[in-house]
């Protein structure tokens, strides 16, 4: 066993108080309002906590890596499941339960992110914890849902050193706080469009003339492509971009979107919304390669849509947004999505992890400069 040099497993990796969100640049995604904390917490009852897993060894291999963990309500899920549906934009990666959620359209876990190798570690984790959860002695059947990044630049991902008690962590750190953005979690060793990824979130809050929902966007983004805001080529006009000096590179994934709303959906309804969120991606630059496993999961909290474990009643009532109603609520998930993900980039900090690599963080003056270049500055 190789000694471990100055471990560091912590609920939450510090932020870096000095770097800004993209609305502390002035710059402003859309026509929406957001919400409180311009975050996904700002959906009622939604809790995020994150553990991150930092760890140096004598042989230079080290840990970028940890577990972020989503609650869509803090009333028992298992008991009490919510609404939901997942859609794939591009299916190379790992989505565990994803396929029972869209038979089903509902969700009875947390949602949990981590690394690639670490999905299953995870899964069996969050079995164990569900199963533990009062209501839940006579449980025989869990459906965990679990997402991943491949962070296995940064990150020794073969080691596989996410373990049961970082789950636990994880879970344990969940509030409605505002979410911690960056290097943290599930976001300490990933990667994107060239530079230091890791977990962004917005939120986006409809007039009350439109109904007053919410809807709130996390993302662990880890993909290639071409940093754009507002039309803004950021990453050509900083020289780091996909297909630069048109010499092919293997290009990394992926990016995991969860897309959370108060509006009353139904899992139909709810795929139309996660099919919106690729046009968010795309807008901050990303083609959604061969090898990037993006996958988005969009669920409503609703209490009067939630759904009992058991029941003595052989039918239900539900009333739903009518479909026609939807359409602000796409253009809330759409520009969310992209301000998450420009956040995940302007939160990160640089990071050394396995074998000396380092991913530089970009710089927020630098991005700021290349998005008023051209003719005149942008507003």
């Amino acid at each position: 066993m190789l000694a471990a040099l100055a471990p560091s497993t912590t609920p939450a990796q510090s932020q870096d108080s000095t770097r800004p969100l993209l609305r502390d640049l002035g710059i402003e995604i859309g026509v929406l309002a957001t919400g409180p904390t311009n975050s996904l917490v700002d959906v009622a009852g939604v809790q995020v906590g994150h553990c991150s897993v930092v760890q140096d060894f004598a042989d230079g291999s080290a840990l970028r890596t940890g577990v972020t963990a989503i609650f869509p309500h803090p009333d028992g899920i298992f008991l009490e499941k919510v609404p939901a549906a997942v859609h794939v934009a591009n299916g190379f990666g790992k989505f565990v339960g994803s396929t029972q959620v869209n038979e089903l359209g509902v969700l009875e876990t947390p949602i949990l992110l981590t690394n690639t190798l670490s999905t299953f570690a995870v899964a069996d984790a969050l079995v164990a914890w569900t199963l533990e959860q009062p209501g839940c002695g006579d449980v025989r059947s869990v459906n965990p849902l679990v997402g991943e990044c491949n962070d296995g630049y940064l990150n020794d991902i073969r080691r596989r050193g996410v373990t049961a008690d970082h789950v636990r962590s994880a879970i344990r750190a969940a509030s409605t706080d505002a979410v911690q953005q960056g290097c943290v979690g599930a976001g300490v060793g990933t990667r994107c469009m060239g530079f230091k990824g890791g977990i962004g979130s917005s939120s986006r809050k409809l007039p009350d003339s439109l109904g007053g929902y919410t809807v709130g966007v996390l993302v662990q983004t880890n993909f290639g492509g071409s940093l754009a805001v507002d039309g803004a080529p950021i990453g050509e006009r900083l020289g780091n971009y996909y297909l630069k000096d048109e010499v092919v590179r293997q290009e990394h994934g992926s990016c995991i979107v969860v897309v959370a709303t108060d509006a009353p959906l139904d899992a139909r309804q709810l795929a139309r919304i996660a099919r919106r969120a690729p046009l968010g991606l795309a807008a901050a630059g990303s083609s959604i390669s061969h090898g990037s496993g993006d996958y988005i999961l969009a669920f409503s909290t609703a209490e009067q849509l939630r759904m009992q474990y058991e029941s003595d009643d052989a039918t239900e009532s539900v009333t739903l947004l009518r479909d026609d109603r939807l359409s602000p609520l796409f253009q809330a998930t759409k520009d969310a999505t992209c301000e998450a993900v420009i956040n995940s980039l302007l939160q990160a900090t640089t990071i050394t992890g396995h074998r000396g690599r380092t991913t530089e963080a970009i710089d927020p003056d630098e991005f700021l400069r290349a998005y008023r270049e051209g003719d005149g500055e942008r507003p």
